[in-house]
């Protein structure tokens, strides 16, 4: 491993620690209320920078609206 990367490697790891858990936060917050065990058990386990995160928070999950119908 060059040098200058093995000297900046504990700011990189920081950077993507500090990238990565809001978005997983989010993303199991948002299967686990959407009650997606698949979903939840994928974004738990598999650890993609963020990008699967992401993905399933504007592409995949169904938002939970107010029922219209309730009024």
């Amino acid at each position: 491993m060059p040098v200058a990367i093995s000297n900046n490697l504990p700011l990189i790891l920081l950077f993507i620690a500090i990238w990565t858990i809001p978005w997983k936060g989010m993303a199991l917050w948002r299967a686990a209320r959407n009650g997606q065990r698949a979903w939840f058990l994928i974004l738990l386990v598999v650890n993609t920078l963020a990008i699967l995160e992401i993905l399933y928070i504007f592409l995949f999950s169904k938002k939970n609206e107010p029922d219209q119908s309730a009024k």
